[in-house]
């Protein structure tokens, strides 16, 4: 029984310093954080709205349109880094099927521009 015991050791080891270094960062966070934030901080932030307005009203889908072409650009990023790395093992289907997915983002990037998706007015 001793020996298997022994074998979790590491386990409870490993989880005693995640829990350990956890708290610590978060001790830290507490400790060292300002608590003056300047009007600067607290203005509007990205999206063009007052920090504190109600969270009822109105706005822009725009903000929505924008954040998703973000999204399907970011993933195509996300796609070629693995390609990439693993690039001379793919071989051509590899290839040829990664330039058939950037085709298709393209053609989808150029339709979204000339739809005007892209402009801001």
């Amino acid at each position: 029984m001793n020996d298997l015991l022994m074998e979790y050791l590491p386990i409870l080891v490993f989880l005693g310093v995640a829990i350990g270094l956890g708290l610590v960062l978060l001790l830290a966070a507490v400790v060292v954080a300002v608590r003056n934030p300047d009007p600067e901080k607290i203005s509007a932030y990205e999206c063009g709205f007052n920090a504190f307005d109600d969270a009822r009203m109105k706005f822009d889908v725009r903000f929505y349109l924008v954040s998703i072409l973000f999204i399907i650009f970011d993933l195509e990023v996300a796609f070629l880094f693995p390609w990439a790395a693993s690039f001379q093992y793919i071989g051509d289907l590899g290839f040829w099927s990664m330039m058939v997915f950037l085709g298709v983002l393209t053609i989808g990037f150029a339709y979204e521009w000339k739809k005007g998706a892209l402009e801001w007015e």
